[in-house]
């Protein structure tokens, strides 16, 4: 298979099941040329889960949810090098937020760590940040975020990789979410991401 990243489906003329097969298939490409365990199958599982809780569910773009999901397990995979309970919990990581399913779904279906992390997800979108101004979250409240993580460090990581993909993606937003977000982005997520060395 030829290597697809990134992949820009803005003007595409596949169809929803294509461009979603097409993305999945470039996760499951990256996954296996990397140097972690080969655990295929639980990441089938996992895209096939969320693909079904965010059933119907479009972007601001146009595109089916579950794309999202997808491009930051991508981001998880290749450009940040985390392996198979990283990818399965970014597959996940909006379900329990967006979706009627719950964390204990969640860790009956793929364990009590993915669990966790993405329990971790959720909480920075809907408690840490949605609470707060975003100047409050510079310094001492900066580092507090952080400590409030530290159950997992991929937590953050992940967190990194889905704003980073939400950068990506900005244009399809409106203007006040894209000054929202680019602040948020500024102020939190660049120097946090400068912090754990993920400088590119």
């Amino acid at each position: 298979m030829e290597d697809i990243y990134p992949v820009d489906y803005s003007n595409s003329t596949l169809s929803d099941e294509e461009m979603i097969q097409r993305e999945y298939d470039a996760l499951i490409y990256d996954y296996e040329h990397s140097n972690h365990r080969k655990k295929v199958e639980v990441i089938q599982r996992a895209f096939t889960f969320a693909r079904m809780a965010h059933e119907g569910v479009r972007r601001k773009s146009g595109e089916p949810y579950i794309m999202h999901p997808l491009a930051v397990a991508r981001i998880v995979c290749r450009e940040i090098g985390l392996g198979s309970t990283s990818i399965v919990s970014t597959l996940l990581h909006d379900v329990i937020e967006d979706t009627e399913y719950t964390e204990e779904d969640i860790e009956q279906l793929f364990g009590p760590k993915v669990a966790q992390i993405v329990v971790g997800l959720t909480k920075i979108s809907s408690e840490i940040l949605a609470e707060r101004n975003i100047e409050s979250l510079q310094a001492e409240n900066f580092r507090k975020l952080i400590l409030t993580m530290n159950a997992d460090i991929r937590v953050i990581l992940i967190k990194i990789a889905d704003r980073l993909h939400n950068m990506r993606t900005l244009s399809s937003m409106p203007e006040h979410k894209k000054l929202k977000i680019t602040g948020e982005t500024l102020y939190i997520y660049a120097p946090l991401a400068h912090r754990l060395g993920l400088f590119a």
